[in-house]
């Protein structure tokens, strides 16, 4: 009696047959619409979720202040460069005891927070919003601290110096609260 053989198993190649690549991903859940319409292209993504979901809830007008930061500081920059009497002026009423090269400086400064300010608009990162406005928060202190030493030297209060002292105040209440509705946990739904 002779053994009666059997003929060579052939592998099947599951990528390039489509029929069974249809089964694998019908039976994994993925490449049609799911429940809320969405189509996932593979079970991570499916799992995971889709990146919308996860995106940081923006408190009203923190892109407005954002911008308005950003303008702020690029404007006073360029006009420390440029005109740096005239912003000394502004603030102190006052003329030639404060030396150029230190109010260029400043504004040196400025323009590097600027772009910085520029750049924290256009992320939706929580962690770079959150630094930046720490940023701006701190700028506004130490500058409300030091206008307020210099004033009190100088034992003058100016309507410039006292409109400054205002506005700074202000920029560092509204910084903190957008510093800590950008930082709170988002509530379950």
């Amino acid at each position: 009696m002779a053994a009666k053989q059997h003929p060579p198993l052939m592998k099947k190649h599951s990528q390039t047959d489509l029929v069974s690549r249809l089964k694998s991903r019908k039976i994994l859940g993925v490449g049609g619409e799911d429940d809320d319409g969405e189509i996932h292209r593979s079970k991570i993504s499916q799992v995971l979720g889709n990146e919308i979901k996860f995106a940081m809830r923006e408190p009203l007008g923190l892109r407005l202040w954002q911008l308005v930061s950003a303008v702020m500081f690029s404007v006073v920059a360029i006009m420390a460069l440029i005109f740096p009497d005239r912003l000394y002026d502004a603030v102190f009423d006052e003329g030639g005891s404060g030396s150029k090269i230190s109010v260029r400086l400043y504004g040196g400064a400025l323009l590097s927070l600027s772009l910085i300010m520029w750049n924290a608009l256009y992320t939706a990162e929580k962690v770079v919003i959150r630094w930046t406005l720490l940023t701006e928060a701190c700028y506004f202190a130490v500058q409300l601290i030091v206008t307020s030493i210099t004033l009190f030297e100088v034992g003058a209060l100016a309507w410039g110096a006292s409109l400054l002292l205002f506005s700074r105040g202000l920029f560092i209440i509204i910084s903190v609260y957008y510093y800590y509705q950008v930082g709170l946990k988002p509530k379950k739904v």
